[in-house]
């Protein structure tokens, strides 16, 4: 029985290099496309090589010929699309680029998928800001956080598709060539509409997550401001949970093949800003000073995932709760302080003391928080 391959492209960023290292602890033979260009890739490449061997491809998305050759090169069971752009902000300052990244890049893979691999599972990690503002869903503050009025178990993949940035067209556009090629193609394509991954190795810039930003924020005594009055909600799922999501469907190709997930943490794992500072001040054992400043256009009062799709078509179900979660998180922080003190750390501390003006990414995108 022959050895299975992935082809993991983003491999060195945050989930890409947690991938790496599941799928390798699995044996199976990982090869990283990576441009390398993201803060923190170099890191997690060192953590990676100190695991396990594997290939890695020095390539852009964007260059068809790299792709080609990597694409063509062996017989992959998978790939594991990761490669993006992914700050709202970057989209709105250089469009084009986002296109690049986004919509031409994952056109690149999943065609060279369909012309050397037709057979290889595709897996497009996707956004759930596919769907826009969601107006028809109405919220209310109940609790201390926010929830739907009428979206008793999230937001579905029924939900109408509406791009309102650079950066949903590029990722929304992607998404519907993953979809379409698996219908026009026979290709097992899926997309998952992820909604907040978090996890250890992601480094805590803006754009990579606020479970982690504010987890590594409140280890190293950053100052903290919260957009908003803090009880914006969102559903969070741990990366390892994702992991499995994505080895579910490489194991079940027939039942995901042109089908779109929404991915997260679910009704079950809702959090909000103030739910996870609460979290984090019981388990580092003292007040977290906060900063408070007005909501920004764009700012959602909740999103949380349906992922009753997911769980019954693969059986697949979030097993990491929050509380395990962030511990998790700010074990990684107490030891590995060396990643923060250096070139990460002083981005993220001129970050964190920034005041942010527009709907970014991750921690703004995400939850109207810095």
């Amino acid at each position: 029985m022959r050895t299975k391959n992935v082809l993991i492209t983003g491999g060195a960023g945050f989930v890409g290099c947690n991938a790496a290292r599941y799928f390798g602890s699995r044996n199976w033979y990982v090869t990283v496309l990576d441009n390398l260009s993201r803060e923190g890739s170099e890191k997690n490449l060192e953590w990676l090589r100190d695991g396990f061997s594997f290939d890695l491809e020095r390539a852009d998305v964007c260059d068809r010929r790299a792709v080609d050759r990597v694409v063509s090169a062996k017989p992959y069971d998978a790939v594991i699309h990761l490669a993006a752009q992914v700050a709202v902000t970057t989209s709105v300052t250089d469009p084009r680029a986002d296109f690049m990244a986004n919509a031409l890049g994952t056109f690149n893979v999943l065609d060279a998928v369909r012309r050397f691999s037709p057979e290889t599972v595709f897996i497009f990690a996707s956004t759930n800001k596919v769907y826009g503002k969601i107006a028809s869903a109405g919220t209310h503050l109940s609790g201390g956080r926010y929830g739907y009025t009428n979206r008793p178990f999230g937001i579905s993949e029924t939900e109408p598709l509406d791009f309102l940035s650079p950066y949903g067209c590029s990722k929304g556009a992607a998404d519907q060539y993953t979809l379409d090629f698996a219908r026009i193609y026979g290709i097992p394509a899926t997309s998952f509409r992820q909604s907040c991954i978090y996890g250890t190795r992601q480094f805590g810039v803006e754009d990579q997550g606020w479970v982690a930003w504010f987890s590594i924020a409140a280890r190293l005594k950053k100052n903290i401001t919260i957009y908003g009055d803090g009880r914006q909600v969102r559903d969070v799922l741990h990366v390892d949970d994702l992991l499995r999501a994505y080895e579910a469907a490489i194991q079940a190709p027939d039942k995901i093949a042109g089908k779109a997930f929404n991915v997260g943490g679910g009704p079950r794992n809702i959090l909000s800003l103030l739910d996870l500072i609460a979290v984090l001040e019981r388990k580092l054992g003292r007040k977290i000073p906060l900063r408070f400043d007005d909501w920004r256009p764009g700012d959602q009062r909740a999103y949380v995932s349906d992922i009753r799709k997911l769980e019954t078509e693969l059986g697949w179900t979030p097993q990491i709760g929050v509380e395990d979660g962030v511990q998790q998180l700010v074990d990684w922080v107490d030891q590995n302080h060396e990643l923060f003190e250096q070139s990460v750390a002083s981005e993220a501390a001129a970050r964190l003391d920034h005041k942010l003006d527009g709907n970014e990414a991750g921690v703004v995108e995400e939850a109207g928080a810095v």
